[in-house]
């Protein structure tokens, strides 16, 4: 029996036993003819970064894409909610294959959008990055970097005991090609957000 599980600001997300169903909600404040366009195009573009990513690091099977519906069904993985669970697990272990994972995600010049641990699974002792809503494609350096500095931020407010040596693991282990690069223009990026804070 499908029961709908989450609903979100572009999606409604819906369960049966073994699948993941993701339908593209209408926008009522569009124009209909774009809404479509939109919501057709994002349904094509989520599937095709999946079945990208799904070729080097964990993330969702797609089983079927249905762009006029605008449904994407994926596999069900049954795993923990890093959210709600890091305190409880081997949380330094798995800090390493989030670097790990977030890295080779950037040498694919895809960029997550949300990286949060509420899009994080644990499965087997692997990490399951999850909704790709948000995600795009980009070679730039700054964007790979914003893309670690909402992970930091989420990991700050949600994990805030723990979140110090968190995020030491994690960019350690994170071993993107520009790595360096990525790295340095974390610390900018940080910067002009206490600038920001600051005045």
């Amino acid at each position: 029996m499908t029961k709908l599980i989450q609903t979100g600001a572009e999606a409604e997300i819906y369960q049966d036993k073994n699948n993941i169903l993701k339908k593209r909600v209408e926008k009522s404040y569009r124009i209909k003819e774009i809404d479509e366009k939109i919501r057709k195009y994002r349904t094509r573009h989520e599937a095709k970064i999946l079945e990208k990513l799904s070729k080097v690091i964990a993330v969702p099977k797609v089983i079927k894409v249905d762009e006029d519906k605008k449904e994407i069904t994926m596999e069900f993985i049954e795993g923990l909610k890093l959210s709600e669970n890091f305190e409880k697990i081997n949380f330094e272990k798995t800090a390493i294959e989030i670097g790990k994972t977030i890295g080779k995600m950037h040498d694919q010049d895809i960029i997550h959008g949300d990286l949060t641990t509420s899009n994080m699974l644990l499965y087997k002792n692997k990490v399951f990055f999850i909704d790709f809503g948000l995600s795009y494609h980009s070679h730039k350096i700054e964007d790979k970097a914003v893309d670690l500095h909402v992970l930091k931020q989420a990991l700050e407010a949600k994990h805030y005991k723990i979140s110090e040596i968190l995020i030491t693991i994690i960019l350690k282990n994170y071993n993107a090609k520009q790595c360096k690069e990525i790295l340095e223009k974390l610390k900018k990026v940080e910067a002009r957000g206490r600038y920001k804070d600051k005045y």
